[in-house]
């Protein structure tokens, strides 16, 4: 079957439909083959692997990904876009097609109940404006797969593997390190898509684990303890964490944890490392 990937098949497609491509969906046609490869590659994936694509939009990458796998199950929100794949994708038998928006899908319900004790990673070109939004959902629901490898902008993949005491460091790394193993495949030049997006974007792995959350009882308190840390950067953890209405901290409370794991009271948020964290929380907890 011809790649739908060919900029002149890509070109060919939207003529035919007379699609009109959606900003609000943050619609952006994968049409560089040798990055498709990349990511095929990157995703590690097994024959009897099913493969969720969030956001398949003309079968750019989901025609690859078939031509890998058991399954894929891909989800796009776009309704004009159903017909569409349906039509591109017409020749493969393992392909299930959801309209629907992932932000409101039962991920764990669904893969429980359809895929049950089988092999299931994410991959997909996923919309700039809430790849955040779609990670930690994943995260927080405790989706059952093994990894996610996605197309996103390269500033935000630089977030996610960045280290304490660099200006990309945040919440968004921390979350992103303490359930995965965060990795950067290939950086992709806006030249690779139809329409050219703004930016740079990035391929990055993130092999999911349970290495952290095996060391916390209370997740929660952590990543507010995280947050809380970072709503003012160039102030002392100390100073920020104290003000912070909804973790209830007296300064000399930080102080005493913070001497506890070896660590200044001068010492900001950004200077902490994941497992830092981890103990920090565990000394506040047992407080009192």
């Amino acid at each position: 079957m011809d790649k739908i990937s060919k900029p002149q098949r890509t070109r060919e497609i939207i003529e035919k439909y007379q699609f009109t491509l959606k900003k609000k969906f943050g619609q952006n046609f994968l049409i560089n083959q040798n990055i498709l490869d990349d990511i095929i590659k990157g995703a590690n994936l097994a024959p009897e692997d099913i493969v969720i694509e969030i956001g398949p939009g003309i079968g750019s990458l989901t025609q690859y990904i078939a031509e890998q796998v058991d399954e894929v199950l891909a989800i796009e929100i776009d309704k004009t876009l159903i017909p569409i794949l349906e039509d591109t994708l017409s020749e493969y038998d393992n392909i299930r097609i959801l309209n629907e928006d992932i932000l409101k899908v039962d991920l764990k319900g669904l893969l429980e109940r359809d895929y049950k004790n089988r092999s299931v990673k994410i991959v997909a070109n996923l919309p700039y404006y809430i790849t955040t939004p779609i990670i930690m959902k994943i995260f927080e629901e405790h989706v059952p797969i093994d990894s996610i490898t996605i197309m996103i902008q390269e500033e935000v993949a630089d977030r996610m593997q960045a280290k304490p005491s660099t200006k990309e460091y945040g919440a968004l790394s921390l979350a992103v390190q303490y359930y995965s193993y965060p990795k950067v495949i290939v950086k992709v030049p806006p030249s690779c898509f139809v329409p050219q997006p703004k930016v740079g974007s990035s391929v990055i792995r993130l092999e999911l684990t349970d290495h952290y959350k095996n060391q916390t009882e209370d997740d929660r308190f952590l990543f507010q303890l995280i947050r809380g840390a970072f709503q003012q950067r160039r102030k002392t953890l100390v100073n920020t964490l104290a003000h912070q209405p909804n973790i209830h901290l007296t300064k000399e409370e930080i102080r005493e944890a913070l001497a506890k794991i070896d660590l200044s009271e001068k010492i900001r948020g950004e200077a902490l490392s994941l497992q830092e964290f981890i103990e920090l929380t565990k000394v506040l907890k047992k407080r009192g």
